[in-house]
């Protein structure tokens, strides 16, 4: 049984409905929910009004998601939010093929999810395919192969070189001192950490201002309520390449968002049993088949949530059922969304390429917690290998695969993250793990 954690409210006990809105916005301010639909919007090249409504249902899909995962699902408070894992790929496919196959890439991966948990298989592929190094090597590998896209967006001569290059590194800096600055005084100034990256964001876009780059003709055109629709990009179109790359995005999501479940389990205090890990992951799949529909994105859980839990010791499920639903209500409000979508992406870079270095230290932590065979050394750096070996792939040479290989090489998470499981499925086990055996040599 695991030791049950101290927290001030469990899981399972009520807060009142007052207290609950403000810790449950806490939640919200600690994710970077926004960004992730900014950065698609641009590498697809959507207009104002289809970015701002990609950007609503964003909110709205990871709304209904939490709900239903935290209420239903794992039963655990997990709060749901847009894979980046899936970044690259959707941008792919977007940008040559349009928003209906994308939506239409998205659902078989969505409903072979659900499946996995209704046989109750998948408790099984996660007890044999994804040990914790493993869940931290991928985090560590989304981070890598998001870092190009991130830097490019900085560093792009679209609009003016210095137009990017300012206003990106000043919300960079911005965000890397308030965060340094957070982690020094964090038992005096712990929200430094916690506003850290809307701080960042207003300093980014100030400097925009300055410079004239900065607009929101969009906001004013924009209602302040909105029904979400089913399809709005049209109904979606089946690709075969890009359905098959989607589900290899989904297996490494479910990687990510497993490392993130069990991190959860440890800082309530809850075990994880196989029941919980097969509800959890129909969860997933019913939140990812909302986001198809409604026009979202492959959802994933969010581990700063999960540090909520630990600072503030509430990990009271209905903290987060009402972060769902405050989610979900600002996902109805377009006007808002416009605001968040004039964000210039340049700012936008500057932010998310702090977020990929965090995304790599992290993944590191949690590889480093373990022992190190000769085994694991192979995983770690073929993997990584493969993932930087897939970002400088010429066109040239990417144009003579065919369609399906292209696409699933644009993104180095899914070529990455699949060749960690893969390696690590196929290479025989060694001696003892290395830390040992300098244990003994000494």
């Amino acid at each position: 049984m695991k030791q049950k954690a101290d927290l001030i409210v469990g899981i399972n006990e009520h807060v009142s409905p007052g207290r609950a809105i403000f810790l449950g916005f806490q939640h919200i301010l600690s994710m970077d929910l926004y960004v992730f639909p900014i950065l698609l919007a641009g590498m697809i090249g959507l207009s104002g009004s289809d970015a701002s409504y990609l950007i609503q249902m964003c909110f709205f899909t990871c709304g209904l998601a939490t709900i239903i995962q935290t209420g239903l699902g794992i039963q655990l408070p997990v709060v749901q939010g847009s894979s980046f894992v899936a970044l690259s790929a959707l941008a792919a496919i977007g940008s040559t093929q349009g928003m209906d196959v994308l939506v239409g890439s998205l659902i078989p991966g969505a409903i072979l999810l659900c499946l996995l948990g209704v046989t109750k298989v998948f408790a099984k592929i996660i007890h044999r395919c994804v040990p914790a190094y493993i869940g931290g090597l991928v985090i560590m590998i989304v981070g890598i192969s998001l870092t190009s896209t991130a830097a490019s967006g900085v560093i792009s001569n679209s609009g003016g070189l210095l137009n990017n290059l300012i206003p990106g590194l000043s919300a960079m800096i911005v965000l890397l001192i308030l965060n340094i600055y957070g982690y020094k005084t964090q038992y005096k100034h712990k929200y430094i950490s916690l506003f850290s990256v809307i701080i960042a964001l207003v300093i980014g876009c100030m400097v925009s201002g300055f410079m004239g780059t900065l607009h929101f003709d969009a906001v004013g055109q924009a209602a302040w309520f909105q029904i979400p629709s089913i399809f709005h990009y049209g109904l979606p179109q089946f690709d075969a390449s890009s359905c098959i790359l989607m589900i290899f995005i989904y297996f490494i999501v479910l990687i990510e968002t497993t490392g993130v479940w069990f991190t959860v389990s440890d800082v309530t205090g809850e075990e994880l049993t196989d029941e919980r890990l097969n509800r959890a992951v129909i969860g997933e799949g019913i939140g990812c088949l909302l986001g198809a529909c409604f026009g979202g994105t492959p959802l994933t859980g969010y581990s700063s949530n999960a540090g909520v839990i630990s600072i503030t010791k509430i990990g009271s499920r209905s903290v987060v059922i009402t972060c769902g639903i405050l989610l979900s209500l600002m996902g109805l409000c377009p006007k808002l969304m416009a605001v968040i979508a004039s964000v210039p992406g340049c700012v936008i870079s500057g932010v998310f390429l702090v977020i990929c270095q965090i995304l790599i230290a992290n993944g590191l932590k949690i590889v480093m917690k373990e022992e190190m065979s000769q085994k694991r050394i192979l995983v770690i750096g073929l993997s990584i290998v493969f993932t930087v070996s897939s970002m400088v792939i010429s066109a040239d040479a990417m144009a003579s695969f065919p369609t399906v290989v292209q696409y699933f090489l644009s993104s180095g998470t899914a070529v990455g993250g699949l060749s960690a499981v893969l390696l690590n499925l196929i290479l025989p086990e060694d001696a003892p793990a290395l830390k040992q055996k300098e244990v003994n040599a000494e």
